[in-house]
């Protein structure tokens, strides 16, 4: 056991039992239904991942499609912000009943159900990752046809948690254009690899800066080199997003559903053909 490597698929050793690399994946409440889970990752933090992920679930709600964003960013939750929503719709024997934004997207997060959202949530990262567990067990999901999982940055004990509980579909990475993130997405893509779990492609955010008056494109991080990791490991680039202060100021005000979306439909292809 001592060099076990957790792949259950390619063991071929008898001493484990019938344990399977499944048997890990937690069971969903027998109240919700959920066809398809996306999650949105980063290497690092500071990327933008809330934000595009909370534009990805807009975008598909505008296709007429049922959303949930499942926010696992336990200590750093967002989600609540970006749609306006302070508290869950409530509870019963049966779960905990998600928010609901204005635009019908189901939302849950650790900060719905602290009494003061201010307050840090200073716990190990076993329970932390136990409270994301709980979100895929213990809330009611009504009927969504996408959830995607808002990850914290990196490759620690909630990632892992997620990649092992929750039938992943597919993980979209959110980078900048920085040589820096260079390595750092090499990690995510080879951690999502090592779960045996589909990466669909790359957001770069931040990619540019477009001038108001000119409409000239500004490199404000310098040239990118996401192509060239794309192609290291045959992967499409789905969607570079502008430095666009009108997104920020609706993330801050609850207002993403107000937000143009179209530069996100290439991604939305991938999820939707996934």
């Amino acid at each position: 056991m001592s060099s076990c490597s957790g792949n259950c698929s390619s063991c071929g050793s008898t001493s484990c039992g019938d344990r399977k690399a499944e048997s890990l994946l937690a069971q969903l409440n027998p109240n919700s239904t959920v066809k398809k889970v996306i999650a949105v990752v980063s290497g690092k933090g500071g990327v933008g991942k809330s934000t595009v992920t909370s534009m990805l679930a807009v975008a598909m709600a505008r296709q007429g499609k049922r959303v949930g964003v499942l926010d696992a960013d336990i200590t750093g939750p967002s989600a609540p912000t970006a749609f306006g929503v302070t508290e869950c719709q409530g509870a019963n024997e049966d779960g905990l009943y998600p928010a609901l934004s204005r635009g019908g997207i189901q939302v849950m997060s650790i900060n719905l159900l602290l009494d003061d959202p201010a307050s840090p949530v200073v716990w190990r990262g076993p329970v932390i990752a136990g409270a994301v567990k709980q979100f895929w067990t213990d809330v009611i999901w009504e009927d969504v046809d996408y959830m995607f999982v808002d990850m914290p940055p990196g490759t620690g004990d909630v990632p892992l948690t997620v990649f092992q509980s929750l039938p992943i579909d597919g993980v979209v990475i959110v980078t900048t254009p920085q040589d820096l993130v260079s390595m750092i997405v090499a990690k995510a893509v080879k951690m999502a690899n090592m779960m045996h779990i589909p990466v669909l492609g790359f957001v770069e955010n931040y990619s540019y800066l477009q001038c108001p008056d000119c409409g000239k494109k500004i490199n404000v991080f310098g040239k990118s080199h996401l192509d060239e990791i794309a192609a290291q490991f045959d992967l499409p680039v789905l969607a570079r997003l502008p430095i666009d202060p009108s997104v920020a100021e609706a993330y801050d005000n609850g207002l993403m559903e107000t937000v143009d979306t179209e530069a996100v439909n290439g991604v939305i292809e991938a999820i939707k053909n996934a």
